[in-house]
């Protein structure tokens, strides 16, 4: 029996020949593809959310597509589509212009194709957040003078953020989870990492079981942050019973 755990740190191991190094940096791809794909969604889903809320019939119109249409289609077939459908798109307006085909960089692509979906989820709940705001505020802050950019960033956007930190949490918390589905288009991050370690060794149970508390560990600081950063958001605001 003693010699059980002494295999499990051997396989687990950072160095050569143990798969433990391999794992955590497919924890490091998942937290950088996540990062990044949740800073597109929000820019995309604040610029959504304010075009639903303000703009025009036509650029509602156009949003409310773009929401409704990635909600609606699961996110495996979104990112098998999207990258390549995208990648075959660009390659062929570079060849139309007379310029060289190009290999898109796996990592951008997941990036861009993850932060293109969360966007549209991303645009829901700011838009929710930001009508939480009694119209009160934004009345006062127009009767006071100040413009749209200064309005938005004296007035709105400190009133919306407490609405909308745990529609965000729970989005961060999905796509470091959604960010596995990569593995799909050949980019290796944590979900990929696993699958090669468990079929290099036959020990799947062990990589797994490894992989499983990886994304646990994420998930228990990234708790933790975002109680931070909103008891941040909402200080002077009374605590709830």
């Amino acid at each position: 029996m003693a010699s059980v755990p002494q295999g499990i740190f051997e396989l687990l191991s950072p160095y050569p020949p143990g798969w433990g190094g391999v794992l955590l940096t497919g924890a490091a791809a998942t937290l950088a593809i996540s990062g990044g794909a949740f800073a597109i969604g929000l820019l995309l889903g604040l610029a959504g959310a304010l075009g639903k809320l303000s703009g025009g019939k036509l650029v509602t119109f156009c949003l409310n597509g773009y929401t409704t249409a990635i909600r609606a289609v699961p996110e495996l077939i979104l990112i098998v589509g999207l990258y390549y459908a995208g990648t075959d798109g660009l390659n062929r307006l570079l060849t139309a212009l007379g310029l060289p085909q190009v290999e898109v960089n796996g990592f951008l692509a997941a990036v861009a194709v993850l932060g293109f979906v969360q966007g549209a989820y991303m645009t829901e709940v700011l838009r929710g957040a930001i009508l939480a705001i009694p119209v009160g505020q934004i009345e006062a802050a127009k009767a006071f003078g100040m413009g749209p950019v200064l309005r938005f960033r004296r007035v709105i956007l400190p009133a919306l953020l407490p609405n909308a930190l745990p529609g965000l949490a729970n989005l961060w918390m999905s796509i470091t989870k959604d960010s596995a589905l990569v593995a799909v288009v050949g980019y290796q991050e944590l979900a990929l990492a696993t699958r090669l370690a468990g079929a290099g060794t036959k020990h799947y149970f062990i990589f797994f079981l490894a992989s499983a508390m990886l994304y646990l560990l994420i998930t228990l600081v990234s708790n933790a942050v975002f109680t931070l950063i909103e008891r941040r958001v909402r200080r002077g605001q009374p605590a709830l019973a």
